[in-house]
């Protein structure tokens, strides 16, 4: 009986010991799955790494930014998602048998602890600053706390109308604009980019420019890119100094010919618009820009001679076509053709009496010369004929207050060639009168030299001109004389044309 007792014992052993084993040995498994998108969008992640911690075992998530993680033991996790360009993202995940589990990561880009650059402190001009100059160095400082490369944008506005500047894309803390309007309130802001995180703005800044000294000269100079560009100016005759000079057109567009009508306190200017020479008008300042002409341009064989006129009371304006002239209102609109050549040469220049009961009108071939120079009347009955029947260049019209005299310019060398050159061209003044011209130009000129583009001073006591070497190369002076001998030869402005003194 005992024996039987010690069999059991051992069997009962035996059996309870294998049943330990087998459950000790058991192992159960579960599913981890989830999605890496970035944060804010929601767009998915491709190929982000995912890892489980302790076992380290990794998937890659596909195009939709999807990954399964398949046969992973029961118990507790740290899931992590990992690219680069991304900050590492963990999650928790609890695997249970036969289950699945599902984590979404929401991942910020590696910038996310990226600081802003300093807010930009406005320096130069100073806040409320008056009489600033029209061309200013605008200067301001910022910094970035992680050495990030910043770019900056400038704004500037004004209170006369709804212009607005933007310079982008600036790396230094400087910048010069010019061009800026007589006796205006400007309003300038800075952003300030690290292009990382959002623009950080300065506070704005406000400075007034000085009044306008009410200039009376207005000239044209050419740029480096071929552009001509109107100014004004003052001149010291004290000092013998030019002074407030004022760009009144924009470097980006051809402008030229500046004619102001005092009655009407406005200057009127030829701009090539459209491939087209159109008549448009400014203010003094070079604000309020408008197009006069439209569907009938300024046209003749030689745009750089071509010129038009005013009405004395600023009305109206008179411009050639080829061979006709028309007449329209400064607004643009009663436009009417006037009169046309009786042998179909080209109208270039022409000039309008201050009475308004005559016009100059100087007419070539299509080569530019042979040249008349005639009056006619508003029927277009010719009136006086000035200069005709000669060979070379001629030019420069200008009528004076009390329809006496006409100045103009004639090259009497008589030289004629393809590209227009003029060798010897003078100054003259024709007397209605009397019918005599006189060579105002031969006591003073300089040998070589030519003096174009003349006008009457507005006292009429001088005439203002450009005087140039022959060559056709050199730099332009824009000079003066005495109207009634030609005495006093003097030079005003260096480097310019086609000059209006008013």
């Amino acid at each position: 009986m005992k024996k039987r007792y010690i069999i059991i014992a051992i069997l009962a052993t035996a059996l309870f010991t294998n049943c330990s084993e087998t459950t000790v040995g058991f192992v159960q498994y579960g599913t981890i799955t989830g999605r890496v998108v970035k944060s804010k969008s929601f767009e998915p992640i491709e190929n982000a790494k995912v890892t489980i911690n302790p076992t380290n075992n990794a998937v890659f998530t596909d195009a939709d930014g999807y990954f399964t993680m398949t046969d992973v033991e029961v118990g507790d996790y740290s899931v992590g998602a990992a690219k680069e360009g991304y900050l590492v993202n963990f999650q928790p995940a609890t695997v249970s048998a036969d289950k699945e589990v599902n984590v979404i990561f929401e991942m910020d880009d590696d910038n996310t602890l990226n600081r802003p650059p300093s807010t930009p402190e406005l320096i130069t001009p100073a806040d409320g600053s008056e009489d600033q100059e029209l061309s200013i160095e605008f200067v301001w400082s910022s910094k970035d706390p992680d050495n990030d490369p910043i770019e900056y944008r400038l704004e500037l506005k004004n209170d006369k109308d709804d212009n607005v500047v933007e310079v982008t894309n600036l790396t230094d803390t400087t910048y010069v604009i010019s061009d800026l309007k007589y006796g205006v309130k400007y309003f300038w802001q800075v952003a300030a980019t690290d292009s990382i995180n959002d623009e950080v703005l300065s506070a704005v800044s406000t400075f007034k420019t000085k009044f306008d000294p009410q200039n009376r000269y207005f000239y044209v100079r050419k740029n480096t890119n071929g552009n001509n560009i109107i100014y004004s100016a003052t001149f010291n005759e004290t000092d013998g100094l030019a002074e407030n000079e004022v760009q009144l057109t924009t470097q980006d567009q051809n402008s030229w010919r500046p004619r102001k009508n005092q009655a009407a306190n406005i200057i009127g200017f030829l701009r090539t618009f459209n491939n087209e020479t159109q008549i448009f008008t400014m203010n003094p300042d070079g604000s309020n820009i408008k197009q006069v002409t439209d569907a009938v341009p300024v046209t003749s064989n030689n745009l750089n001679e071509v010129d038009y006129a005013w009405s004395s009371n600023g009305d109206r304006l008179i411009y050639p076509h080829y061979d006709k002239l028309y007449m329209i209102n400064k607004d643009g609109s009663g436009l009417q053709q006037i009169y046309q050549t009786a042998d179909g040469s080209y109208i270039t220049e022409c000039d309008w009496s201050n009475d308004g009961s005559m016009i100059a009108l100087k007419t070539n071939d299509v080569t530019g010369y042979n040249v008349a120079i005639y009056t006619i009347d508003m029927n277009g009955t010719v009136l006086t004929n000035v200069l005709s029947g000669v060979t070379g260049a001629a030019g420069g019209l200008n009528i004076s207050v009390d329809n006496k005299l006409l100045v103009y310019t004639y090259d009497v060398s008589g030289y004629e060639s393809a590209d227009n050159r003029q060798l010897n061209t003078h100054i003259f003044v024709y007397d209605f009168a009397t019918s005599t011209a006189n060579d105002i130009s031969s006591t003073s000129i300089i040998a070589g030299l030519n003096d174009l583009d003349p006008r009457f001073s507005p006292n009429e006591s001088k005439i203002i001109f450009v005087s140039t070497s022959n060559d056709g190369i050199s730099d332009k002076t824009i000079s003066v004389i005495d109207a009634s001998n030609g005495n006093n030869r003097n030079a005003l402005f260096n480097n310019a044309t086609m000059p209006d003194w008013e």
